[in-house]
C-alpha cells in the first residue's frame, strides 16, 4: 500500500510542479517516446533473463503493491501453528506428523491457517522438514544444514529477479537517451518548417530524456530495492521456522522452542513473550461432556415388593 502511495506521490510532485510553472501538461504526453523507453526496457529484460527470473518478477511486483505480510500478526499465528505442530509430537509421537505433513489441505492443524497455506514455498518449507524430522531419518545438525541450504537457494533466487529489475532501471536513463536522439533526427529534418513545429518536436524529443530518468529514479529503482526488502523479510521469517524447528528437534519444550523462535524475530514486529505465550496457549473450549453419575447420584432401585 506504501507503494502504491509513493508512486502517487512522485508523478504527483512532478507534474504538480510542472503546472505550477504553467507547463502544458499536453507536451508531457508523448506516446512515441514513452513506446520507445517502455518497450525497450521490456526487450533488454527478455534478452538478459531466461523464463524463471521474469516469473520471478511477475510473483515479487504484486507483493511489493500490497505490503509485507510479515506483520506480528503473522508471526503469532507462524508461531502458534508451529507449536500445535510440537504439541501433537510430543503427545502422540513424531509418527502422528506424517498425516499432517503428507496432506497439508486435510490437516486439522494447517488448515486453520489459511493465510500460511497459500504461501506453496513457506507450506512445502515446513512439511518438508518436519517429514524428516517424523522419519527420524537424519541427526539435527545434518537436518539444520539441508534446511539453511533449502534459504540461501530461496534467497538467491529473490535476489536473482531483483537483480534483472535493477538492471533495467539503470538502463532507462540511457534508452531515454536514445528516444530523445531520435526526437533529434526527427528535428532536424523539419528545419526549415514553422517556428511551432520545430519547437513542438524539440520538446517531445526532451521528453524522451525526462521519462527515461522519471521512470528509472521515480518507478522501477524504488521497486526493485523495495523488492529487496521484502526478499529479506521472507528470508528472516524462514530463519524463525528453522530457529523454531531446531530447537524442538534438539529435545526443547514446545513452548520454549517457540519462544527461542521469538527471539529471532526483527524488532519491529517481535511480540513479548507473554503474548505470544498466551496466545499459542488458547484453545476454544470443546463443549464439557454431561459426567457420568456417581456412586452416590446413582438413582437406587426400589427394592421389590414382598
Amino acid at each position: 500500500m506504501f507503494a502504491i502511495i509513493g508512486i502517487v506521490v512522485v508523478f504527483g510532485a512532478v507534474v504538480g510542479g510542472y503546472l505550477m510553472e504553467h507547463g502544458n501538461i499536453k507536451v508531457l504526453l508523448q506516446p512515441a517516446e514513452l513506446l520507445i523507453i517502455a518497450g525497450a526496457g521490456s526487450g533488454t529484460l527478455l534478452i538478459a533473463n531466461p523464463l524463471h527470473i521474469l516469473k520471478g518478477i511477475a510473483a515479487g511486483l504484486p507483493g511489493v503493491l500490497k505490503g509485507s505480510k510479515f506483520t506480528k500478526q503473522w508471526y503469532l499465528d507462524s508461531l502458534k501453528m508451529m507449536y500445535e505442530l510440537f504439541s501433537r509430537a510430543r503427545r502422540d509421537g513424531l509418527v502422528a506428523l506424517e498425516s499432517d505433513t503428507d496432506d497439508p489441505e486435510k490437516s486439522a492443524i494447517f488448515s486453520k491457517y489459511p493465510a500460511f497455506m497459500s504461501d506453496l514455498h513457506l507450506l512445502h518449507f515446513v512439511c518438508d522438514t518436519m517429514r524428516l524430522v517424523a522419519s527420524n531419518a537424519v541427526e539435527a545438525f545434518e537436518l539444520d544444514q539441508m534446511v539453511e541450504l533449502d534459504m540461501d537457494v530461496r534467497h538467491n533466487d529473490a535476489a536473482q529477479s531483483v537483480m534483472a529489475l535493477s538492471t533495467v532501471a539503470d538502463a532507462l536513463p540511457g534508452l531515454g537517451i536514445v528516444a530523445a536522439v531520435l526526437g533529434v533526427v526527427i528535428t532536424m529534418g523539419a528545419l526549415g518548417g514553422p517556428p511551432e513545429e520545430i519547437g513542438h518536436k524539440v520538446a517531445a524529443a526532451l521528453v524522451g530524456t525526462f521519462l527515461g530518468i522519471l521512470l528509472c529514479y521515480g518507478l522501477v529503482g524504488p521497486l526493485s530495492s523495495n523488492m529487496t526488502k521484502v526478499a529479506e523479510e521472507e528470508h528472516a521469517f524462514l530463519y524463525v521456522l528453522r530457529v523454531a524447528m531446531a530447537s524442538f528437534i534438539k529435545g526443547t519444550a514446545p513452548i520454549m522452542a517457540v519462544e527461542v523462535a521469538r527471539r529471532a524475530i526483527p524488532g519491529h514486529v517481535r511480540p513479548p513473550f507473554q503474548e505470544l505465550e498466551t496466545y499459542c496457549r488458547a484453545r476454544a473450549e470443546a463443549p464439557t461432556e454431561a459426567a457420568a453419575p456417581t456412586e452416590a447420584e446413582a438413582p437406587k432401585e426400589e427394592a421389590p415388593a414382598a
